[in-house]
Order: C-alpha cells, then structure tokens, then sequence
C-alpha cells in the first residue's frame, strides 16, 4: 500500500479509542513522527505543572527513549528514542509511550529525583544554605541561648566566626591586591569585637543581613546575566535541514548560512533568517522580552533561541551559532566592561577613602564616649558598597534590553556618554538616506562608447564596494545583464572614489573633485546638460585614459524614518550636523527634506574635514555622538565621545562604532539615548538610595548613640535596595517603538540566491547551487488496526520509485516544502492531521 492509499484510508477511519483505569484522561495528539523521534502536543502540559513534571519523570525512566523536551508551553512534548529500533518494534514503543502519558498522572514521584534540565538549573542557582548556613545557625543560637537553652558561648562565638570567613577574605583579598582598606574591613572588625564581648545576638544578625546580602547581590547580578547569556543555551541539539533534495536530521552547529530550516511546534529556532514557507506563532520573550507571542509569514524575518509555539515553519538561514542576534548578545554581555563608569569609579574612590576616617571616627567616638557599641555602630556604615554593586546591575540590565531590541551598545562607558550627549553628526549616504542609491540615467560623452559599456565600466571598477553609490551601479549592470570585465589594476582612494586598469585603459570613477584632481574636462559636459545639477540628483563622473567617458545620474533618497527621528532628536534638545562627501546643491536639499538647518550641513567633506568638524564641536564643549557606515567615516567615528554605526556598515566602521544599529534602523538611535538616560536616572536614585540614610546614620552615631544592629539594617538595607532598583532598565524606557523588518517577495529571493551563493565552496569543487529539496514523506503513528499497514508502508517505501514519483509529482507542483512537516501532498497532510488520539475511561 502507497502513503497515499494509506493516508486516505485514515482519513476515513475513525480513531481508535483507549481505554485506561486512571483518575484522569489526558488528551494528546501525535503531530509529527519520524524514526527515533516522535513530537506529540498535550494541552495539559500548560495547564499543569506537576503534571509535566511527572511526565518528564516517566518517560526518563523508559529504556528506549534517549532524550525527553517538555515545554508546557507550545504545549510539546518531543521524545527522542533508540532510532535503531525496526519498524516491527515501533508497535510497542507506541503503546509504551501513550500508556505512559496516562499513567503519569497519578505517578508518585520519589524523593531527590531530578531531572537533567533541573540539576543544569541547580549548577547556576545560589547554594543559599552553604553562604547562610553559618549565620543562621549562629543566630539560632544566639536567639536559643537569650531564651535560656544552654549553650556553650564558645560554640556560639566559633559558629560565628566560622560564618564570617567570607567576610575575612574579601577584606584580606582587598589589602593583599589593592593594598587598600574596604568596607569589608570594617564590618569584619565589627563582628569580632561584638563577638569577643559575649553579645552574640548582635554580630550573629549583622552576620545574617551581611552574607545574606551578598547572596541577593549574586542572584540579582545572575539573574541579569541570564537574561542574555541564557539564549543559545536552549536550542536543540538537532535541526531539520534540506540537504541533496531531502529533509534530514543534524547537529545545529552543522546549520551553515543557505540552509533551509524547518521548525516544528515547540521547538526553538536555531537560526537568524527570513521566513520562506508557513505561518508560525512565535514566543520572543527570551530575545525581545516581549510577553505576548508574535505572528511571523512569508518574507518575515525571525531569530535563534524564539520559540515556535505553533504553525511550522520552513526558514532561509543566515546567520548561525555566535552571529545570530542571540550570538552576538551573549559575546556582547561577556565582553561588555560594565564597570567602567565614572559614577562607580568615583563612588569607589570616595568610599575607600571614607573607610580610614570611618575608622579613626568610630575609634575616637568609643574612647569618648566609652561605649564600644556606638564604635561598633559606625564601622557598619558606608554608601560606596550600595553604588559599586548596583551599578553594574544597571548597566548590565540596559545593555540587555538594548541589545534585545536591536541596539548593540558595547560598554557601560558609552551608555554614561549616550545620556548626555547634545550633539549628534550624521553621515548622509547610508546614514540619513536609505543607502540603496539608484541609477537614473546615464549620459554618455564619448561616441566610442554606449550607455551599457560606460556603466560596465563604472561597475567594473566599483565592484567589491560596500559604498550604496558602488552598490547601485552594480546592482544597476546586473539588472542589465551586463558582464563585467576583468581588471588589471585597482586603487580604491578614500572619499574620491576608484581607479582601475581594465581593457588596457585607465578608468576613473568618483566625484567632480576627483576629475579635477585627475586634470579631466567637465566643462563640455556643463554646456551639453546643463539640467544635470538641478535638484537633488547626483553625479558619478567616468573618465577613461584623461577624457570623460560619460556620467552617471543618480539618487538616493532618505530613510523613511529619518524625517521622525530628527524631530524626535530635536524635541529632546539635540543638535543635529549632517556631513557628505556629496556637492551642495545635493546635500542642501536632503537637509530642507529632513527639515535640518542649513547652516549645519557641510558638502564635499572628505574624511579629513568630518575628523575636523567632530574635533571643532567636541572642543568647543559638546559631547558629540557621529554616526556614520562607510569606510571614510571611521576616522570620525574614532574622534567623537561616542561613536554609532549600522549592522551593515563596513567591517572598519562597525568594530569602531560605540553603538551597532542591528536592524538598519536609525530609530534605533533614539532607543539607545532613552536606554541610556534611563540608566543613568537610575543610577543616580541609587546613589541617593545609599548615600542618604547612610550618611544620616553616620551623623547620627556621631553625636547620639546608635544602635549596632540598626546600622547594619540601614547599610545593608539601602544596598540591597538599590541592587533591586538597578533591574528596572531591564522593563526598558518606555516610548519606545519595535524595530522590525519585513522582505517582500522579491527581496525574499534575491536574498535566497545571494545566500546560495555565498554558500557555494568553490575550494571543495562544488559549484552548485542548493537544489530544490525532493520530499521525504514522514507518517504519524495512528490507532491500532492500521499499524500492520503503516508498518509495511515504512518498510516498503523505503527508496522505492513510487514515493520517488510522488515527491517529484509534489516538486513539480510546488517547487519546495509546502506543508507544516516537510510533505507536500494532500494525502500526507491528512496522515499528519488526521490522527488524534482521545483516551476515554
């Protein structure tokens, strides 16, 4: 029997019911099968969290079964199991499992068992028992010996101690590689003079808030480093790919850039890329942080680590591993230096130095007044602990909202820039403008050549380019099918433009500088199109062996948001410059369409005058932000207090920018100055959390008596406070829009064939495109009377040429994978739909 006799016989059969003893029925559906893998939806597993956790249990304690995925929220379960198993074998494996999701339900579940995923989840947890174990029980005993249980005050005193070891390490860690005192020092003089006077209850309560606020600290810290590093770490070990025609199972590592991805319901996508096929819902709360699920179709772009909880997807990958988006977070997190801000270098250097004066007070206060507690009391004080462990969970907690939206910016450093920045230099092409340049005409000089044999040449020079000008004139041969010649020689000469020997001449393609440069006439070519200049067009001027060949018209009009941005910008107190390489006439009127000032733009700059400019603004006492893309830009980049870039940009302008726009979108530039301010609003409200109620403390002490107890409260209270406060850039600024990017159905394919080329390796002898995919028919496990048949039918259609014409029948149809489970026919559809099984009592 065919699939497709067998998936219609299905469809017309009903589904067999099961009959189990347990309490509860638990409703399921087999939504995706093929050897060793089995993707089955449970709408309990939502619902009921003990539940999943129960099933998790079963199933690992089945012998057959070699990984189990419960995500309760797709509502998935994805067993994996011994794929050596024979197609006679699969009748039992069945039963076992379907058996096992009923009998989960009332499954006991013993005492210390975990599961793989909880002891991974138990590794990275505070152990707050082995960092309080001590306090506590020194505090217990303290509390018992006050109620008057015997106690030796020797144990008491030792348990003590033993507890305050961490605090002893810090303070000794700190004078033997700082050779500084801390605060450290103080509160670890503070517990052993309490302590060798007999007061227990005291120093063991101070203890207890002292280590049990280090303890929040880290866990706070870690809970902002796992919102970003904890993204690459739960995709699947495995991906679906279309390799040699057919779908098949890989390591994700193995997932190159041109792969065609499909992705199941409840399975995290392994790739950055563009959607080719499907309509899926998508969960982006790990990336984006957004908290409702997202629709993502045709031409839509989607990241690793999101997860799709329903539809399937068939997606074009691009970027893969480490130069995902989620890639890119976890490098920028780990290398990002989030203690590089001057609040928290001055607030370290102002509290080591308020630790001996803290000292010699508390000292002076206890020889005066004779009361050891009130010395006690004020070695408890400081604001620069509050300040050194708040900051960098702010910092952290903004680079990750950014970076999940976007913006990539590399140090806390920058951010402190970006919130008081009040000038911005811009760039226009690529910049201001959408970069993507097109030709207009082409007027030809000389009648040896045409219109198609000037442009080759132009293209053939500027070819390798990531300038939009280069861009365009290429991408402008090739919509003319025109072939490009091979060079002999070429120089690329920064912001005038190349120059290359090809066919035995000397061609010149740049601006009416360089022509000049270069002695060519451009009179002749003024008088015969004098409207050349009108409006805002531009001119690429092609010389050939000293004489003007012919000139190429064209434009590049602005961004969509450039308009909205600069009035954002504006509205925010923010001067705006803009700088080109391009003639003025051209620049002036891209500024009166932005509605910028004239008297801020600056034509014909090369990349000597932009460093100028930059240099001029910065030392007349601004802090300037430059934004730029292009090779001739990043010696501005360099010069400004903070630099800004795009994803697209040139290598050199990327790795120098401060701040990457990852999505192309300059309204990602508002987002990364909101981001900012709001991080360093909330800094301050830290500073003023721990400052204030400790210096009122101190001064206090100073001239009442305080009690030791109430310091520690007040010191580590505000501490703790603040660190909490430092997460609240992690909800973001507000106000701010989603960047998202949708390709159309042209750019979707011009994409595809670009990746497909890149792809190639000619070094291997394979030029090739990726072929279109043939299908690999996959069959759903369904009731009990029709396994003889799905048996056979597996067995049977292995390799034989009726499936071989099905598929090819299906590609001739539709040219790719056009349903949820990589089949194609209306028969498979039914034979993977068509088999939900409800067990009744």
């Amino acid at each position: 029997m065919s699939v497709t006799n067998l998936a219609e016989k299905i469809a017309e059969t009903n589904v067999e019911a099961h009959s189990f003893s347990y309490v509860e029925t638990i409703y399921y559906k087999v939504v995706h099968w093929i050897p060793g893998r089995f993707r089955i939806q449970i709408p309990l597993l939502a619902e009921d969290e003990e539940y999943a956790t129960q099933l998790q249990y079963v199933l690992d304690n089945l012998d057959f079964v070699t990984e189990v995925k419960v995500n309760p929220a797709a509502r998935s379960l994805i067993i994996n199991y011994d794929s050596e198993s024979t197609a006679v074998a699969i009748a039992t494996i069945e039963d076992k499992l379907f058996s096992a999701i009923q009998r989960a339900f009332v499954v006991e579940i013993p005492a210390g068992w975990s599961s793989s995923k909880d002891e991974k989840k138990a590794e990275n947890e505070i152990d707050f028992m082995e960092r309080l174990g001590f306090p506590i029980a020194g505090l217990a005993m303290s509390v018992a010996a006050m109620a008057g249980v015997p106690i030796p005050p020797l144990l008491i005193g030792a348990t003590i101690i033993l507890g305050a070891i961490p605090v002893y390490q810090r303070a000794w860690e700190a004078i033997e590689k700082e050779r500084q005192l801390t605060i450290d020092f103080l509160d670890g003089l503070a517990l052993t003079l309490h302590t060798a006077q007999g007061h227990f209850f005291a120093p063991a309560f101070m203890l207890g808030l002292v280590e049990g606020g280090e303890a929040i600290r880290d866990m706070t810290a870690r809970g902002s480093e796992r919102a970003s590093l904890d993204l690459l770490g739960c995709l699947n070990k495995t991906a679906f790919v279309i390799r040699d025609g057919q779908v098949v199972e890989i390591p994700t590592p193995e997932v190159v850039p041109g792969d065609r991805v499909i992705v199941y319901p409840g399975d995290q996508i392994p790739v950055d890329g563009a959607v080719l096929e499907g309509t899926g819902i998508i969960d982006q709360c790990k990336l984006t942080g957004e908290s409702v699920p997202v629709t993502r179709r045709e031409g839509e772009e989607v990241f690793a680590s999101t997860l799709l909880v329903d539809g399937t997807l068939t997606i074009l990958a691009e970027r893969t591993g480490n130069n995902t988006r989620a890639g890119v977070i976890v490098n920028l997190m780990q290398a990002a230096p989030v203690h590089d801000t001057r609040v928290e270098n001055y607030a370290a250097q102002v509290a080591n130095q308020f630790v001996v004066p803290t000292l010699l007070i508390g000292t002076g206060v206890g020889l005066a007044s004779g009361n050891l507690n009130r010395a006690i009391a004020l070695l408890t004080l400081d604001f620069g602990t509050g300040i050194r462990v708040s900051v960098p969970t702010t910092i952290l907690s903004a680079l990750t909202y950014a970076a999940r939206n976007g913006v990539l910016i590399r140090s806390g450093r920058a951010i402190e820039i970006l919130a008081t920045i009040d000038t911005i230099v811009c760039d226009k092409t690529g910049t201001l403008t959408i970069g993507h340049a097109g030709v207009n005409d082409i007027d030809v000089m000389d009648a040896r050549f045409t219109k198609n044999e000037v442009l080759c040449y132009a293209a053939t020079a500027e070819q390798g380019l990531t300038h939009p000008i280069a861009e365009a004139i290429v991408h402008e041969s090739r919509d003319r099918q025109i072939a490009l010649k091979e060079t002999e020689e070429w120089e690329y000469k920064v912001g005038l433009g190349a120059v290359a020997k090809i066919d035995g001449m000397q061609i010149i393609v740049g601006s009416p500088r360089f022509m000049k440069q270069e002695n060519i006439d451009l009179e002749e070519y003024d008088i015969r199109y004098p409207d050349a200049k009108s409006g805002g067009q531009s001119l690429v001027y092609v010389a050939g062996d000293g004489k003007l060949l012919g000139v190429i018209r064209y434009s590049d009009p602005p961004r969509p948001e450039s308009k909205e941005v600069i009035a954002q910008l504006k509205r925010m107190g923010i001067s705006l410059y803009m700088l080109t390489g391009d003639v003025t006439r051209v620049a002036e009127a891209i500024a009166r369409n932005l509605g910028m000032d004239a008297n801020n733009v600056v034509s014909e700059a090369f990349p000597e005058k932009k460093v100028e400019v930059v240099k001029e603004l910065h030392d007349s006492g601004r802090t300037v932000a430059f934004c730029g893309d292009g090779i001739n830009d990043s010696a501005a980049l360099a010069y400004a207090d903070v630099s800004i870039s795009f994803a697209g940009a040139t290598d050199i302008a990327r790795e120098t920018a401060d701040v990457v726009l990852m999505e192309d979108d300059l309204r990602g530039l508002v987002m990364a100055i909101k981001v900012a301010k709001q991080a360093m609003e909330v800094i301050w409200q830290n500073t003023i959390i721990v400052a204030a109620p400790n210096l009122g403390a101190l001064v206090a002490g100073i001239f009442w008596a305080l009690d030791p107890l109430l310091a520690v409260v007040i010191n580590n209270g505000s501490a703790i406070l603040a660190e909490l406060n430092g997460l609240r850039p992690l909800i973001g600024p507000g106000g701010v829009t989603p960047l998202e990017h949708r390709l159309q159905a042209d750019e979707l394919a011009e994409k595809e064939q670009w990746i497909k080329e890149r792809a190639q390796k000619p070094e291997l002898g394979d030029s090739q495109a990726i072929k279109e995919p043939k299908i690999i028919t996959e069959v759903a496990i369904v009731s009990s009377e029709l396994k003889a048949e799905v048996q056979n039918t597996l067995m049977n259609d292995n390799g034989n040429e009726e499936r071989e014409s099905e598929s090819q029948n299906v590609n001739g149809t539709n040219g790719s994978c056009a349903n949820d489970n990589g089949q194609a026919s209306e028969s498979s559809e039914q034979l993977e739909f068509a088999t939900e099984t409800a067990s009744l009592h």
